[in-house]
């Protein structure tokens, strides 16, 4: 019986072809901004580059009109706001970048009110509130204000640059880059907030019911996941059960800077199996093989338990992203053509594959139990 471990080191793939659009894997969570203002090539919450603030709000029309809307609603909660630039305007949120006194600071504003949004954006407040009563072993934005009834967050803007800024980096990251990120997760999962702090925000039992109804899993998957995950609650009174993990630990995610990595975005931060964000990690990390033999390393090296909880992870983040990436696909189809769905489609084809390295990782682990 082969180990579990080597079933997830993927071989070295050829080196993907850069696009004249500057990148084959934007977020598909994310729509495209409207173009605008950028600082320092930053456009995360809590980001901030190195050039001195400078330009103007443009206020006029439809899109004018959106941000009066939101400056509105960020004067409510923080009138001491000075708004400078827009960073990113998607159809969910509107960010901006501005000043509170002699502080430079970032709004995010709710666009989309939808119930889902809504409850992210809460949580991502109820987040930041918590780190004000009990500060994290990593640095996070300091929080300023916020209205989780409006969708209205305010936060400090802190130095750093993205570690990188696709979703699915092009290139394999600097090893000293991978290496600091995996450091300040290391340090954040090993944090144990109080309990009541932090919900568990992923149903595992159920998402893998609805990813088996969606075809994503087989029915042998479906059934080899749910013994790794009923061993692990066997061994989780010894092993020490769920794990605080920031929830997308994706590269855009982390700013580094010479005080150290800078995690943002942390609304899907909680309790979840251990090693949910090696498993992120290691989903887009396709073009570093070293890297993701770390990460494996990494996830098995406190033993059996750790090892299923970590397989358990990476094949439902695999699905998920599986899942995204095929709707972006079919979106880029219906509204500019084949040409481009073409990097979606590449980067589905090496998400499959690992997607069936996870398979083979995750049966030989039911194998050893």
């Amino acid at each position: 019986m082969y180990t579990a471990s080597s079933s997830v080191s993927a071989p070295p793939r050829p080196a993907r072809l850069r696009p004249p659009s500057g990148g084959p894997s934007p977020d598909p969570a994310r729509p495209v901004a409207t173009p605008s203002p950028r600082v320092g090539g930053q456009t995360r919450l809590g980001a901030r580059g190195t050039p001195a603030l400078s330009g103007r709000l443009d206020l006029s029309g439809q899109q004018g009109a959106q941000l009066r809307a939101a400056l509105v609603s960020v004067h409510r909660v923080c009138p001491e706001f000075n708004p400078v630039q827009l960073l990113r305007r998607s159809q969910r949120s509107v960010l901006l970048v501005g000043t509170t006194g002699r502080s430079t600071a970032v709004a995010k504003v709710l666009i989309d009110t939808s119930a889902r949004s809504m409850e992210r954006m809460q949580h991502e407040i109820a987040a930041y509130r918590a780190f004000v009563r009990h500060r994290p072993p990593v640095r996070a934005p300091r929080l300023i204000a916020a209205d989780p009834d409006s969708g209205t967050l305010v936060v400090e803007r802190l130095p750093g640059r993205m570690a990188a800024a696709q979703r699915h980096p092009v290139e394999a990251p600097p090893r000293a880059d991978v290496r600091a990120v995996l450091d300040a997760l290391y340090l954040l999962n090993r944090w144990t907030p109080p309990e009541e702090c932090f919900g568990r925000p992923l149903d595992y039992t159920e998402l893998m019911a609805r990813d088996h109804e969606r075809g994503l899993l087989t029915d042998r998957d479906l059934d080899d996941l749910q013994k790794l995950l009923h061993g692990f609650a066997q061994s989780a009174g010894r092993f020490g059960g769920f794990q605080f993990c920031h929830g997308d630990a994706l590269l855009p995610n982390v700013l580094l800077s010479p005080g150290g990595p800078v995690l943002v975005d942390w609304e899907r931060a909680g309790w979840y199996l251990p090693g949910y964000d090696l498993a992120t990690l290691w989903a887009v990390l396709g073009d570093a093989p070293m890297a993701r033999r770390r990460i494996s390393r990494l996830a098995h090296r406190e033993g059996p338990a750790a090892r299923d909880a970590f397989l358990v992870n990476l094949m439902l983040v695999l699905t998920r992203e599986i899942r995204l990436y095929e709707a972006a696909a079919q979106r880029a189809l219906r509204e500019s053509g084949a040409s481009a769905g073409e990097e979606h489609r590449l980067l589905l084809r090496r998400l499959h594959e690992d997607a069936n390295l996870a398979r083979k990782a995750v049966r030989a682990a039911v194998g050893t139990r």
